[in-house]
């Protein structure tokens, strides 16, 4: 009989992983969702992605879940999260994965989260501007940074969606308006023109991408985007005309990519670059540690 208990207990605790919202117990239950850790799940951050199904979310939410300083990561979309919660939680690694469907879920989401990166948005499509993509992307970041204001308003918050130059202030205003921000803790977060400036000056040059350096400054849209061409490392010398190609080109990269993609799915170089993403992240969850223990 006692083997027969531990054994029920045992499965009352991984469904209280999976599915935290149908976890309806009595104020005195050892079993209620606060309490449930995976067994052996090393103390660690409360991390929630937003937007975790798309082809963003995903690998993200993957490479969370294999972070050894991540305990618990909240995967939140307005489709198709059950999915990619149990996907991910199948994973050998200690983090309990938790998914939460639709606006409904947010809050439960987001309480008591260390973390919160934001990829969720529509993206950009052939034809659409990046003012498009504001228009949809700004009332959607809006939404979930009230959210964030309500539930963690201490959390770090790394903004991935785009045009990632506006969509940052929005969140900023809304944090100001509920009176938690603090701009140590809103990140604005993209690589994409440096990766792409590095590779294209790479190819006029003759040099290996991983051995070029160039310095992009701005935001993350058409002539926004500013190469600093007389700062390439290592020193060269271009001319006119090579200047010229390479600043149009480092500016209309994500323009070239959505229209020789049409159709193809919405996956792009974003996803390469989340494994130097997670580096920072590491760097800002070891700063987050610091800053408590100085508090």
């Amino acid at each position: 009989m006692e083997a027969s208990a531990e054994v029920n207990q045992r499965i009352a605790r991984i469904t209280a992983h999976l599915h935290p919202s149908n976890l309806q117990m009595e104020e005195n239950s050892s079993l209620r969702a606060a309490n449930c850790r995976a067994k052996g799940g090393a103390p660690g951050f409360k991390v929630a992605i937003l937007g975790a199904s798309g082809g963003i979310g995903q690998p993200l939410a993957m490479l969370m879940k294999i972070n050894p300083l991540v305990s618990v990561l909240h995967l939140y979309d307005v489709v198709n999260s059950p999915g990619v919660t149990a996907d991910i939680s199948h994973m050998d690694t200690g983090a309990v994965v938790r998914g939460f469907l639709g606006q409904p879920q947010l809050e439960s989401a987001l309480t008591g989260m260390d973390l919160v990166i934001i990829p969720a948005g529509v993206p950009r499509k052939p034809g659409m501007t990046r003012d498009d993509l504001f228009n949809i992307n700004a009332g959607i970041v809006k939404t979930l940074c009230e959210g964030i204001a309500k539930c963690c308003p201490n959390a770090i918050v790394n903004l991935i969606s785009n045009p990632v130059n506006s969509t940052v202030p929005i969140a900023a205003e809304v944090f100001k308006k509920s009176g938690t921000y603090d701009p140590k803790r809103l990140l604005g977060v993209t690589m994409l023109d440096v990766v792409r400036a590095n590779t294209f000056v790479a190819e006029v040059l003759g040099l290996d991408p991983r051995e070029v350096d160039v310095p992009v400054v701005g935001g993350h849209s058409g002539v926004t985007i500013l190469p600093l061409l007389s700062q390439v490392k290592p020193p060269c010398t271009l001319t006119k005309e090579e200047s010229e190609y390479l600043t149009n080109r480092i500016q209309n990269g994500g323009t070239e990519v959505v229209e020789a993609k049409a159709g193809a799915g919405s996956a792009t170089l974003s996803m390469v670059i989340l494994c130097s993403f997670c580096d920072l992240l590491d760097i800002e969850l070891q700063i987050f540690i610091r800053a408590n223990k100085e508090n």
